[in-house]
């Protein structure tokens, strides 16, 4: 209005709820409207005479700012929690093609968190699927998830699901490389792509199995599908393996660390060091060249030293919590980028070719790659990486 009043209508609250505000000042000369009373008194949002009187702006002095700055780099400071939103999808339908170690507690972790309404577990083992499904359901009237689960043998059971996770396939035993399973696991990810295709022709798919990035383009392939609905779980994985490296190395906890690792799922992988960061600071304020280089290894062979203690099967928890992260990036839940094998386009001067680099996803999968500012020496490394790829797939 000319004259400076405001009309203050039930939009205006409803605006204000959106945004989580819990009162709304009123000026002397403003309006409010009927409805808008009543529709602030419902939502428990108060209209306050104003000027509503503001705090005065604090001010530091340098020497507060700088002993600020100095406890953030002690190892009591304690790292922001990551950014998350509270718009997260609740799944319909949630479907894993194996009910190991990886795709049971996959299930477990789903349904604790009640992302969905309901998750299909199927695997080639009777009763498998439909015992720990069982089981799911029994946890229910402990947790009080509102998630029902199903299982069986068919591979129709993936039938309406809105994301699919393919973690079915031989695991490595001691002594055995990821790219050893290439011609066992392959037909696992043809028979899997196929129910996906006819049965979920919209759902996102996430490949777990190893060589989990071959498999991924052998998905991409028999499916049909998009880059954007074809991902492979890798990154997320080897990234956390890294960041647990360098949290032990340096005697901090994972949550003062960032790091990512991009490149491929196996040898060829490649832990980005120049991004990485201890309390917020590079590498070098907290451990030697020696130190970074053995967190690389570590990471590097982190599922191996897992095969060689098992003996009969590979990491079961790691991967279920890397597979869930994709998820709730999908769903919203979580936002930023994250380390996702893609089908790559010609970023980092790579096409044509799955690889692991730092996505951002959501509900529809892929929304783009970011791609990272990186040394000489590690976009080398993400490109010798992806032609180890290309030799062993023959493309």
């Amino acid at each position: 209005m000319s004259d400076g009043r405001r009309v203050i209508g039930a939009e205006h609250v409803e605006e204000a709820r959106a945004r989580g505000r819990l009162v709304i000042e009123v000026l002397p000369n403003d309006i409010v409207t009927a409805l808008a009373s009543e529709t602030a008194e419902r939502l428990g949002i108060r209209l306050v005479d104003g000027p509503i009187e503001r705090p005065a702006v604090a001010r530091t002095d340098g020497a507060t700012s700088l002993r600020r700055v100095l406890y953030r780099r002690s190892p009591k400071w304690g790292a922001p929690t990551p950014v998350t939103t509270r718009n997260a999808r609740r799944l319909t339908k949630l479907a894993l093609i194996g009910a190991g170690g990886v795709g049971g507690n996959i299930g477990h972790l789903a349904a604790n968190a009640n992302i969905a309404e309901e998750i299909a577990l199927i695997d080639i083992a009777p009763g498998l699927a439909e015992s720990i499904a069982l089981d799911l359901n029994h946890s229910a009237g402990i947790t009080r998830s509102g998630t029902r689960a199903i299982g069986g043998t068919d591979l129709g059971l993936v039938s309406g699901a809105d994301i699919v996770v393919v973690t079915a396939g031989r695991a490595r035993t001691p002594g055995m490389s990821r790219a050893d399973l290439i011609d066992i696991n392959r037909r696992v990810i043809h028979a899997s792509a196929e129910a996906i295709r006819t049965q979920a022709p919209n759902a996102i798919v996430i490949v777990v199995t190893n060589p989990l990035d071959e498999m991924t383009v052998e998905m991409l392939r028999a499916t049909g599908f998009p880059r954007e609905r074809v991902l492979g779980m890798a990154g997320t994985l080897d990234s956390s393996r890294f960041r647990n490296a360098l949290a032990m190395a340096a005697g901090v906890t994972p949550a003062d660390v960032e790091a990512i690792t991009l490149g491929s799922h196996g040898d060829e992988m490649a832990p980005i060091v120049s991004q990485a960061r201890i309390k917020g600071r590079p590498l070098d304020i907290f451990l030697s060249p020696d130190k970074i280089e053995a967190c690389v290894r570590d990471a590097i062979t982190g599922g191996g030293q897992v095969v060689a203690l098992r003996k009969t099967g590979s990491a079961t928890l790691a991967p279920a919590h890397a597979s869930l992260e994709l998820i709730d990036h999908i769903r919203g839940a979580r936002t930023g980028p994250v380390p996702v094998s893609v089908k790559l386009e010609g970023e980092y001067g790579i096409d044509g070719v799955v690889l692991g680099v730092p996505c951002h996803l959501g509900k529809g999968g892929l929304v783009e790659v970011e791609e990272l500012k990186l040394t000489d020496q590690e976009l080398a490394a993400l490109k010798a990486a992806a032609e180890a790829i290309r030799s062993r797939l023959g493309i």
